[in-house]
């Protein structure tokens, strides 16, 4: 792992920190020894024997010989027709409209959203691809940890809420064809049925 270089204001932020502090009293630190009897002295707990606590080297509970291979985790089952699925989740469904929410924050997106599905339901559509991107970046030099694409979060979650589930059958993540994790497949129930 290589370590990125202070910048010249987080170097300057740092020697103001160190100049301003003043060490604790005597009374208030935690290690009142000298380095010497730090040295000397036993530890006061005994160390655990990790791959013991862990079972690690212990006998299989299965009979000699048996295997056990991990189940695939499962998916969560499409609720339209499994062929259908196969071809939106391939590419080769194109979708009759589209919605780009890149820019727009939560406040503005939410509402955006809600009236393209509606307004798709409405006109019969059964395929629409909407748009959030993947989110921006890590900025290497930036001291706080950030979440990045947030509408990659929130449409999901958004498209199985109240209003919008009864219009919504199935979301999946876009082919690459289509925008790949930029953006979601949402198919839509059949509005001559409803």
């Amino acid at each position: 792992m290589t370590r990125r270089k202070l910048r010249p204001e987080e170097r300057e932020l740092w020697q103001k920190v160190a100049h301003s502090t003043q060490p604790l009293p005597q009374a208030l630190r935690r290690n009142t020894e000298t380095p010497e009897e730090t040295v000397t002295r036993k530890p006061q707990r005994e160390a655990t024997d990790l791959p013991k606590a862990f079972g690690i080297g212990a006998k299989s509970s299965l009979p000699h010989g048996q295997i056990t291979t991990p189940q695939p985790t499962a998916r969560a089952k499409p609720n339209m027709d499994k062929k259908t699925f196969g071809k939106m989740r391939r590419g080769k469904l194109v979708p009759e409209a589209r919605i780009d929410l890149h820019g727009m924050t939560l406040d503005q997106a939410h509402p955006a959203l809600t009236r393209f599905i509606l307004t798709s339901y409405s006109r019969g559509f059964r395929l629409v691809l909407v748009i959030t991107g993947k989110g921006q970046r890590d900025d290497p030099h930036d001291p706080m940890p950030r979440q990045r694409g947030v509408l990659k979060r929130q449409v999901p979650m958004w498209l199985r809420m109240v209003p919008l589930n009864a219009a919504v059958l199935d979301v999946a993540e876009a082919h690459i064809r289509h925008g790949g994790g930029g953006a979601y497949y949402v198919y839509l129930r059949n509005s001559a049925r409803s």
